[in-house]
């Protein structure tokens, strides 16, 4: 009976997030307060009393997510995970609750990978869609159809549970992408409220960004397996960490199979650190006889 601890990712943030910690606890006072001068901007004020549209903009929207999640999880007491996971940018999260990577050097590649995808998405206008209920394999075969047929780059982005897969590409890759998706009867092919396409090929210049300052970042030996979006298995040798995190940005992130993993590998308890319950939701699609719990 193994206890992994998961992390949220880029859409998890809401208004007013995390203030509640920093009104009652001296800890995540000082944490927030070490981030604003980490960051060079009071992250925090936009957290407490920023808008919607503030927290979207990605290079807020992963430090914030990535800050709440750290204080959510340092609130926990005696937490002592078996393996841990993130969802794209819950990833960072992950490596510091494993001990791979320090808060400091984690924001920092964060900051960073924010401002490189944010950069990226500027580039090539691209974008993202939902499809439910519709098979991974035949949601691959036409995004490959699509990439073959027209030379417009479409790709699955996010496996998040059985029948709900999130594509990324072209904006006139999508558009085709999703009507034929609805052809062959998924119940919803929805272009979703992105700044771009995430986890595609679009993303490639920010990997280059992103792989120059890993690479300059010191990781250390992990205290508990992190089961990687992109390798959906757990892994412990920091240098594979290092490549995951990279290859991360311009691949799919196959968390279905990561949490299937950590099931076949002993997991029985899950508990999300971060804001909302998005991952606690789609662990139970992936297997509902799996106890789940968070602490946002």
């Amino acid at each position: 009976m193994k206890h992994a601890y998961v992390f949220p990712g880029q859409g998890s943030q809401f208004p007013g997030m995390g203030k509640d910690h920093y009104d009652n606890s001296a800890f995540a006072k000082k944490l927030f307060e070490q981030a604003n001068e980490l960051l060079g901007f009071r992250i925090s004020d936009i957290m407490f009393s920023g808008t919607e549209d503030d927290l979207k903009q990605t290079n807020v929207t992963q430090p914030a997510v990535f800050l709440h999640s750290i204080i959510a999880y340092k609130s926990i007491e005696n937490a002592r995970p078996d393996m841990v996971a993130g969802h794209s940018l819950g990833e960072f999260s992950a490596l510091v609750a494993n001990g791979t990577l320090s808060f400091d050097d984690a924001l920092n590649l964060v900051f960073i990978r924010a401002q490189a995808m944010q950069k990226a998405c500027k580039l090539n206008p691209s974008t993202m869609a939902a499809v439910l209920a519709l098979a991974d394999d035949k949601v691959e075969a036409i995004c490959a159809g699509v990439q073959d047929e027209t030379g417009e780059i479409v790709v699955p982005a996010n496996y998040n549970c059985p029948g709900q897969l999130v594509i990324s590409g072209s904006l006139k890759g999508i558009e085709i992408a999703c009507e034929r998706m609805k052809a062959a009867g998924a119940k919803r092919a929805l272009v979703l409220p992105v700044g771009g396409a995430f986890h595609s090929p679009f993303m490639e210049p920010a990997r280059e960004e992103l792989q120059a300052a890993i690479e300059s970042t010191k990781f250390h030996t992990p205290s508990c397996a992190i089961y990687q979006n992109v390798a959906a298995k757990g892994v412990m040798d920091k240098e594979e960490v290092k490549q995951n995190l990279i290859d991360q940005l311009t691949g799919a992130v196959r968390w279905t199979q990561s949490v299937q993993a950590m099931i076949n590998d002993g997991a029985s308890k899950f508990t999300e650190a971060g804001p909302g319950k998005v991952l606690q939701g789609l662990v139970m699609k992936i297997d509902k006889t799996m106890e789940v719990g968070g602490v946002s």
